[in-house]
């Protein structure tokens, strides 16, 4: 199984100061164009922040520009929500998600099962309307239980925004992340949950959740630089994207594709200790 994992195109954003602007369409082009190359892709997954500020509209030039890349591959694609999306405009324009799921969680939540050669593919929500962080609910989390008390053929892959693991020196991810993991943990403990895939860092990042492999692919607007002095953030030009395969003998694997841009790693935003602070303490 290879899936092609996105997340955090954040259509409709433009970052940085003048001159130096990113425009998340621009980006999100970028890097679906370097991506042209890649065959024997069985499906693409989106993991959350497709929209930035939660549009019709938003959600239309995502449909538009990665579904008509996944079909250019023959490819199935699965969406999630992110913290900057809104439910019903995703709804909308996306469904729940899948466009052919097999089982969808009967909540107002998007999630939804599909399976692609064997493989189930379950998408979560862990939006928390207004807030950074995220969290599954028990409902959701009763419905997960539910799914994988009967094994898939080959195992199970869940995708949903928010991380459950964040990085010690990292005070953002520590509370933007998502709450509650252990819950989560013991819900797939012992499972067939072969890796979980995540985004919302704009980083890549990789650790383990109940001894499944946990998954942050980077952004596709931009990249968070963590070479910054400690409480700071700096964000920089980049748009990628991660190759995760599955099964073999040393699956899971994953790999960061880069887009080739000559301003790459130029700085599209800092915020100092005090402004990381604020922010902080406003949306943790």
């Amino acid at each position: 199984m290879r899936i092609l994992h996105l997340s955090d195109t954040h259509i409709g954003r433009t970052d940085g100061p003048e001159g130096r602007r990113v425009d998340a369409t621009d980006s999100l082009r970028l890097i679906l164009d370097e991506l042209r190359h890649q065959r024997d892709v069985d499906v693409v997954v989106v993991t959350g922040d497709l929209a930035d500020a939660g549009a019709v509209e938003e959600y239309l030039i995502v449909r538009e520009l990665v579904g008509g890349f996944a079909r250019s591959l023959d490819a199935p694609v699965l969406y999630t929500t992110g913290n900057h999306d809104e439910r019903s405009a995703f709804t909308k324009v996306l469904g729940n998600g899948h466009a052919d799921a097999v089982l969808e969680y009967p909540g107002a939540e998007r999630a939804a099962v599909s399976t692609v050669d064997g493989w189930r593919l379950v998408t979560l929500d862990s939006l928390v309307p207004g807030k950074v962080y995220g969290r599954l609910g028990a409902g959701q989390l009763d419905w997960l239980r539910d799914v994988l008390s009967t094994p898939a053929e080959h195992g199970t892959v869940l995708a949903f925004h928010h991380p459950p693991i964040a990085l010690g020196v990292s005070a953002t991810q520590q509370v933007f992340g998502l709450r509650d993991p252990e819950v989560l943990a013991e819900a797939i403990r012992g499972s067939d949950v072969r890796a979980v895939l995540t985004g919302h860092f704009h980083l890549q990042l990789c650790g383990f959740l109940a001894s499944v492999p946990v998954w942050v692919t980077p952004g596709v607007v931009n990249r968070i630089d963590l070479a910054t002095a400690p409480g700071t953030e700096r964000a920089v030009r980049g748009a990628s994207a991660s190759l995760v395969e599955l099964g073999g003998a040393t699956g899971p694997i994953f790999h960061t594709l880069h887009a080739r841009d000559p301003r790459a790693h130029e700085t599209v935003y800092e915020l100092d200790e005090e402004r990381t602070r604020e922010i902080i303490a406003r949306h943790g």
